[in-house]
Order: C-alpha cells, then sequence, then structure tokens
C-alpha cells in the first residue's frame, strides 16, 4: 500500500480485499529486528475488524476473525511456508485504561519478537507502549457504506 494515500471502500468485501492486499505486502517485507506493529485508528464500525479479516486471509490465517474486544488478545498462526513470520496477534485496546494493561499480557515480549505480525485497535490508549516505528491505518467514514482508509507510517 502507498504510504500517506487515501483508499476509499465501497463495501465490507472491497475492505477486506484491501487488508488482504496489504497481508500480501508485510509477508515480502524484510526480516526486521522485532514485530512488524499496525495501529488501526478509526470510530465503532469505523471497518478496523473487517479489514483485518481480509488481512488474516492474506496471511493464509483460516479460522475466523473477530474483534476481541472481550478477550483483548488473539492469537493466530501464520501457515504460510514462504514466510518467516509465524504468529499473528490481533489486540483490540478498545476496553483498556492504559499502556498498564497491555504489558501485563506479555506485551514487551510479544513486540520484541521478529516472527510476529501485531494489529492494534484503538492504538491511541497504549501510545506510550508503542514502538516508534508502527505503520498506522485510519478508518474514516465517507458516506454510509463508504470508508476512506488512509496508510500512514
Amino acid at each position: 500500500m502507498q504510504v500517506d494515500k487515501v483508499y476509499k471502500t465501497k463495501s465490507d468485501k472491497d475492505t477486506q480485499e484491501l487488508g488482504e492486499d496489504f497481508a500480501k505486502e508485510i509477508l515480502n517485507l524484510p526480516k526486521k529486528d522485532d514485530a512488524i506493529v499496525i495501529g488501526l485508528s478509526g470510530n465503532l464500525g469505523g471497518g478496523k475488524t473487517t479489514f483485518l479479516q481480509g488481512f488474516a486471509k492474506g496471511l493464509g490465517i483460516k479460522e475466523k476473525v473477530l474483534s476481541p474486544t472481550f478477550l483483548i488478545l488473539k492469537k493466530f498462526e501464520i501457515r504460510n511456508s514462504k514466510s518467516e513470520f509465524t504468529n499473528f496477534y490481533h489486540i483490540d485496546c478498545y476496553r483498556l485504561k492504559n499502556e498498564k494493561d497491555i504489558l501485563e499480557l506479555g506485551w514487551k515480549e510479544i513486540i520484541s519478537d521478529p516472527k510476529n505480525i501485531v494489529a492494534v485497535e484503538w492504538p491511541e490508549i497504549i501510545k506510550k507502549a508503542l514502538p516508534k516505528n508502527i505503520i498506522e491505518i485510519n478508518f474514516n467514514f465517507a458516506a454510509e457504506n463508504t470508508r476512506e482508509i488512509n496508510f500512514k507510517k
């Protein structure tokens, strides 16, 4: 995905396809010293989880991806033999009070492992615990079924 570009999707299917394409790009990134962390911001119903459903599909994950609002964290195994990534973490910080809550879930270990891809919904809640170089994706309502999705680095 081109950074600092706004993508418009007109349906859940479009949003999922954008997520799937983005996952394929992530899988081709060179190995880093720590996890790839993606922060997804936007209003409730803005398309964050829908995007991550497509993203998980692009990673080769077969399980159904639902918002982990009450679980906070869900871990999936990446079964893509061509990739060095082995785990996808989907974290929903909506119910957390602050960054201290995420630290109790093994956050530092998760983001320090270069084999992990971590997607964080509501990253602003744990802003102080986020690494410096996250990929930010902002979701905005443009119309009833249209979303504007902006990628920033």
